[in-house]
């Protein structure tokens, strides 16, 4: 399998067709945008820069933000400094980044959209712009809703979460996430470079999307947003069930899929860029060792295990309760009220605490947390560490 044809020019694509044209192979990436302004946040977590510290290495603009701020349901709020800084892109900066590197590394980058896919001869045959193509293996990476090959199926309603926001011309230095009550998902306001990308996601099906409006726009006016100038988008993202992500087939004799396309999303804090890239660069090491028959368990030792674990609890997070109150409100006020707890939240942003070891490490210092939650409810009125108790547990 020397000829690679890659359908999807974003982060898996690219950087899959980046590692196997360094080692030699012939690779085509078809895309009928190339690089684009996706709707969404366009963060990466520091798991994500220590896997390619080029990301922050490159002279491209970026915002590189060290604070972060939670806000319940019911208007608490709780700022912390991240020990790790999230790095937030542009969409088509990143995108353009990582093709240039592709293209610089050997492949060729063809504007044009792929209409059919035919996997079942010798070879693969593609026809993109009306022209017919082959190659040798297909690396499907069109994103969430692509269904190219008959034998595979787009993400269904239950996998797919709808977003709306706002790319706001206004500049900012804080990362703000706002959950809402019985509600799965959140809103955001992710400072980029010279704008803010402000929206709400949320399982597709789950509100009209004129409620979701009304939610954004509330946030904006809360959040003293400006929004001369705002350009409005809305767009389907994947937010995998559990069993999709254990038993969706991803890959075939020859054709597998990467990033969107193989449902490679966190289902609670919707982060895609992170699995994108590494489905992508674990679909080319297969590729370059001669096993592309490895590929899905390679994704599963590497995060699919995880990413089924979070999709199991995601509901529970969003709409369950602890302690008479939601879930999401009681991690707002333990952030403010325990140092402990602070730190565990600050290893889930940067994505060194996986899903699966969470619940031991929240029972190993449940005592620690709950001490010091009472500690500081009933410090004396001056200390400069009170909390207002009307916020309390």
């Amino acid at each position: 399998m020397r000829d690679i044809a890659i359908v999807g020019g974003g982060p898996a694509g690219a950087l899959c067709g980046e590692r196997l044209a360094t080692h030699g192979f012939r690779v085509t990436i078809f895309d009928e945008r190339l690089a684009w302004e996706k709707p969404c946040g366009g963060g990466l977590t520091h798991k994500a820069i220590e896997a390619y510290p080029f990301l922050l290495e490159g002279s491209q603009p970026k915002k590189i933000v060290h604070t972060a701020e939670l806000i319940s349901g019911g208007g608490h709020r709780a700022r912390f400094e991240m020990s790790r800084p999230i790095v937030i892109y542009a969409r088509k900066v990143l995108n353009g980044l990582l093709l240039d590197r592709a293209v610089n590394a050997g492949c060729a980058a063809v504007r044009s959209r792929v209409t059919t896919v035919d996997t079942n001869g010798d070879k693969v045959r593609l026809t993109a712009g009306g022209e017919d193509h082959r190659s040798d293996f297909v690396v499907l990476a069109g994103g969430a809703r692509n269904q190219l090959l008959p034998g595979t199926t787009a993400l269904g309603t239950k996998d797919l979460e709808v977003t709306l926001g706002y790319f706001v011309p206004t500049e900012e230095d804080i990362l703000k996430v706002k959950f809402l009550k019985q509600f799965e998902g959140y809103l955001w306001s992710f400072p980029r470079a010279d704008h803010l990308s402000v929206g709400i996601c949320a399982k597709l099906g789950q509100s009209p999307t004129q409620a979701l409006r009304r939610h954004l726009d509330d946030f904006v006016d809360e959040e003293k947003i400006p929004m001369a100038g705002a350009k409005f988008y809305s767009h389907m993202l994947p937010s995998p069930q559990a069993a999709t992500i254990r038993g969706r087939k991803i890959a075939g004799r020859n054709w597998a899929m990467a990033g969107d396309a193989a449902a490679c999303v966190d289902p609670i804090t919707g982060e895609g860029l992170y699995y994108a890239l590494r489905s992508g660069d674990l679909l080319a090491q297969a590729l370059i060792e001669g096993h592309a028959h490895s590929y899905p368990e390679r994704l599963q030792a590497a995060f699919s295990a995880d990413l089924e674990f979070a999709a199991m609890i995601a509901r529970k997070i969003f709409r369950g309760t602890f302690l008479g109150g939601a879930i999401t409100t009681r991690m707002v006020q333990l952030l403010n009220y325990s140092p402990t707890f602070r730190d565990l939240i600050r290893d889930v942003f940067s994505g060194s605490q996986d899903y699966r070891s969470l619940k031991r490490r929240l029972w190993d210092q449940v005592g620690v947390t709950m001490l010091e939650f009472v500690r500081s409810v009933f410090r004396p009125r001056g200390s400069s560490a009170y909390v207002d108790s009307r916020e309390s547990l």
